[in-house]
C-alpha cells in the first residue's frame, strides 16, 4: 500500500537499521537499533509525506489517545492515526509487540 519509506539494514557496517526515502533516493534515518524502531520511524514519515511531498492536512486524522482496535484477522492492538492514501483511509495499527502496519479502515473494528 504505502511504500515511499522502506526499512533496510544499515549500510555502514553496523548491526542497526535505517529508513530509506524512495522519493529522494536517500537515507531519512540511520543508526536505529532495532527493526521495530525503524518500522515505527518509517510509519511516522508516511504520516507526514505522500509520494509527492508533504501530506495534505485534511488527509491525516490523529486519534489521541490511541484507541484499542481489532484487525479482521483477530489481532488486537492500538490505532493512533488515519491517513488518506489513493482515496482510501488507512489506519496505523500497532500490535502488542510494537510492530506497526497500515490497515484499510474496512479491516478495523473498535474493541
Amino acid at each position: 500500500m504505502l511504500g515511499r519509506f522502506t526499512v533496510r539494514p544499515a549500510d555502514d557496517g553496523s548491526e542497526g537499521f535505517g529508513v530509506w526515502d524512495g522519493a529522494v533516493n536517500g537515507w531519512r534515518a540511520s543508526g536505529l537499533g532495532t527493526e521495530v524502531e525503524a518500522v515505527r520511524m518509517a510509519s511516522d514519515l508516511e504520516v507526514q509525506y505522500d509520494t509527492h511531498g508533504p501530506r495534505p492536512a485534511d488527509a491525516v486524522r490523529r486519534i489521541d489517545p490511541a484507541q484499542p482496535v481489532q484487525r479482521a484477522e483477530w489481532a488486537t492492538g492500538e490505532l493512533d492515526v488515519w491517513i488518506r492514501h489513493n482515496g482510501e483511509w488507512l489506519g496505523r495499527f500497532c500490535d502488542e509487540s510494537g510492530r506497526v502496519t497500515w490497515i484499510p479502515g474496512s479491516d478495523l473494528r473498535p474493541l
